[in-house]
């Protein structure tokens, strides 16, 4: 991760470390964060976010969990290979991912007329699908 593409709004009622996870979630699913690529340690994203460690650990082990990410003694976090193959509709992971957006969104300080117009947008743009 060359840049900071996460922010957190500390005035947020979005807890800090949902709004961490949220957002690399977004990055790693839309393909902005790919397979293999290092993560900062908890340590520095901590640092660079003015957060305690304990915030960005929790959203790493989320995201570990959900199998976003891998972490290894020496090799540091990575970003893990996202299934392959068909895809199924999956009514709750579509709401996870909309959690996910509108938290992101949230923390970027949208409002929830200019989310759903991103989401409108971003629909007519990759039409509606079935």
């Amino acid at each position: 991760m060359s840049e900071p593409a996460v922010r957190v709004d500390t005035t947020s009622q979005v807890p800090p470390y949902e709004q961490i996870r949220a957002q690399l979630a977004a990055l790693i699913l839309t393909g902005r964060l790919t397979e293999g690529e290092r993560l900062p340690t908890v340590r520095q994203l901590a640092a660079d976010l003015g957060l305690a460690p304990g915030t960005v650990a929790r959203a790493y082990r989320e995201l570990e969990a959900a199998e976003l990410i891998r972490t290894r003694r020496g090799a540091g976090t990575r970003v893990a290979t996202l299934p392959t193959g068909p895809v199924r509709f999956d009514p709750d992971q579509l709401a996870t991912l909309a959690r996910d957006f509108t938290a992101a969104a949230r923390a970027l300080g949208a409002g929830t007329e200019a989310i759903l117009t991103a989401v409108r947008e971003a629909l007519g743009r990759q039409g509606a699908g079935s």
